[in-house]
């Protein structure tokens, strides 16, 4: 394959062919494209039974460059010392209709796929950057999810509706983050919305409590490293790595929460449900071999809570090394998977959550199964049927699964790619890392500046997992991804 100047360009249809490869589709079909020139604007819609709360100090926050908005977010605090939080989610079905050819390609696909080079949206950028987006300053139709946190991080009284809203500040995670934490200064949207700040001090604390609970009841916090492309006139310059903060932790804490009332409000309706589970792992025996070589010890049955402590304990004792032990427990207890959860069954659960009932519901710009809880959700509150049968539930948990598994294969790629285009051009130089991973498979080495990962072709001998080491680059293969090491030895420069 020919590598031309651009190496944004080159990525892109490294980035296609792997989509290709999988089945995905990187373009809309016709069809799909016709439908999109026909719709000329945002769902309106007026009734009894849609609220409007534009008034409420709605924002969004999001990564710097996010224009899919999928949620936002508001609180209240009430008397009695708890906290009412409201989560607005983009009513995207009021657009994309169930068998419409948009929702055809979305099903296939069944996710947006970043990688780097671009992103290659589950709806066309017109509804998911603009018409179903909770853009700022613009009027949209949305499913709220309302829930109260109480003192100690518990969930009260909960309810689900559908609502008119209007985003009045789009944020950014690093921003708020940092004047959170008294590091930055308060971002410039805050300034426009009158009694924002305070607001997103009340939400802050909120999520902090929800927080805390969560890894009482044996929540796992991994910290995984997926460095992010950065181009410079369509050259790659730099890998730069997004660290997790507390904005990114107020909504993860949000979105989980209203994931966890959305499941339950469809069990209550007795209406089948596509769960986001990941069951007990069965390569715990493993897990309880890991904890032992750093001298710690799990019991022999699978247990979050104990997980959470031996976790908590490492990124104490070697923060450093933290991210790589992160990736090898995640790996050893197996990939989340979409199930159907039918009336009166027993839920599977989130492992590394510690949450018996999960749903994905607040990112219908982004995921299929999402727009499927939404329309589950609305047909809930009209009191209708559902719009899927159990066999088409079944079918859509087992197809979203594996395009997720598929989407994650190709961001990989990318991604190592993007690593070994970075690399090209220092052949020959010695850089500091640590082993993240050694087995018959062979041994690899994450390096620090730039944060990449390859694989160590000589002196491998001996190696651990977490011993540091000093490597030479000797190959680097952009089209497959691959960046080769050598390890220094005790008479190499």
């Amino acid at each position: 394959m020919h590598f031309s100047g651009k190496q944004r360009a080159d990525l892109l249809e490294i980035a296609r062919r792997a989509m290709l490869d999988r089945g995905m589709a990187p373009e809309f079909p016709k069809d799909a494209l016709r439908q999109l020139e026909a719709i000329g604007g945002p769902a309106r819609e007026e009734g009894d039974g849609l609220r409007d709360l534009r008034h409420l100090p709605w924002c969004s926050i999001d990564n710097d460059d996010s224009r899919d908005l999928d949620q936002l977010t508001v609180a209240e605090a009430l008397p009695s010392g708890e906290t009412r939080v409201l989560v607005a989610v983009a009513d995207v079905d009021a657009v994309v209709k169930k068998g419409s050819p948009i929702d055809l390609h979305a099903r296939q696909n069944t996710t947006s796929v970043y990688t780097g080079a671009a992103v290659f949206p589950m709806l066309p950028e017109k509804l998911s950057y603009d018409l179903t987006s909770l853009n700022e300053g613009e009027e949209r139709l949305a499913v709220v999810t309302e829930y109260v946190v109480d003192g100690d991080g518990g969930l009260g009284a909960s309810a689900i509706y559908r609502a008119r809203v209007v985003n009045k500040a789009k944020l950014a995670y690093n921003a708020v983050a940092a004047w959170l934490s008294g590091e930055g200064p308060a971002p410039a949207p805050l300034e426009k919305a009158s009694g924002l700040g305070g607001n997103l001090r009340l939400q802050d604390a909120a999520a902090g409590r929800l927080k805390e609970r969560r890894h009482e009841e044996g929540a796992l916090d991994f910290e995984t490293l997926e460095p992010r492309a950065v181009f410079t006139d369509g050259d790659l310059t730099e890998l730069k790595l997004d660290a997790k903060n507390r904005a990114r932790d107020l909504i993860e804490d949000f979105m989980i929460a209203a994931n966890g009332v959305s499941a339950r409000f469809l069990r209550a309706k007795e209406m089948a449900s596509l769960r986001r589970v990941v069951r007990s792992p069965e390569r715990w025996p493993r897990i309880v071999e890991l904890a032992a070589d750093y001298g710690d010890a799990l019991p022999p049955e699978p247990d979050s809570k104990a997980l959470a402590g031996f976790l908590a304990r490492r990124r104490k004792a070697d923060p450093l090394r933290f991210p790589d032990l992160s990736l090898v427990v995640v790996k050893l207890m197996g990939r989340g998977e979409y199930a159907v959860e039918y009336p009166g069954g027993a839920a599977a659960g989130h492992f590394g959550l510690a949450v018996l009932d999960y749903t994905h519901s607040t990112a219908p710009n982004r995921r299929y199964p999402d727009i499927v809880t939404q329309r589950l959700l609305k047909a809930a509150l009209a009191s209708g049927r559902s719009p899927y049968d159990w066999a088409e539930l079944e079918e859509l948990a087992a197809h979203c699964t594996d395009q997720e598994n598929d989407a994650d294969k190709v961001e990989r790629q990318v991604r190592k790619s993007a690593a070994a285009m970075l690399l090209s051009n220092r052949t020959g130089e010695w850089f500091e890392g640590v082993v993240t991973g050694a087995s018959a498979k062979g041994t690899w080495v994450r390096i620090f500046r730039p944060p990449v990962e390859g694989k160590v072709v000589e002196g491998f001998g001996g190696l651990r997992v977490g011993d540091k080491v000093r490597v030479k680059l000797v190959a680097t293969d952009v089209e497959h991804g691959f960046v080769d090491f050598v390890r220094k030895n005790r008479h190499a420069g």
